[in-house]
């Protein structure tokens, strides 16, 4: 299975220039915890609401100021075509909880989230335990 089978597409983007404000109206009509900052189709960072509390806001910070100057960078990402396994290392090893999806190594095309594996895992699980389960309730009792 490749990242690009778990990823919502499309992801939510924003230009550098969009204000924090403007950002977190649209994380909100868009029920997202982040947004991608794009120019030309390419990733240039990514804006968490988290970025959005400590380094927006949280000091009497200006709710007009671009996301360009909020925005983590670099970005940690994953391409569409890398296996789920190098999804879940990735997280692992960065402790990042989304990973922007991506092709030709900066277009994003999706995202990954932590949430989206955990489904994936519960999937998983159920599919191995189903038959599992129908089995044990056909044998009689010994």
């Amino acid at each position: 299975m490749r990242a690009s089978d778990l990823m919502t597409t499309p992801p939510v983007t924003v230009g550098p220039a969009t204000t924090a404000f403007e950002a977190a109206v649209r994380m909100a009509e868009e029920a997202v915890g982040c947004v991608l900052v794009t120019e030309d189709g390419r990733l240039l960072g990514i804006l968490t609401d988290r970025d959005l509390t400590v380094r927006g806001l949280a000091h009497g910070g200006n709710p007009g100021r671009p996301v360009v100057d909020l925005m983590t960078v670099p970005v940690v990402t994953v391409d569409a075509d890398d296996d789920v396994d190098a999804a879940y290392r990735t997280f692992r090893s960065t402790g990042v909880r989304r990973l922007p999806v991506v092709v030709d190594g900066d277009r994003p095309v999706g995202m990954l989230t932590v949430d989206d594996l955990l489904r994936d895992v519960v999937q998983r699980l159920l599919d191995l335990l189903v038959p599992v389960s129908r089995s044990a309730l056909r044998e009689p009792a010994a």
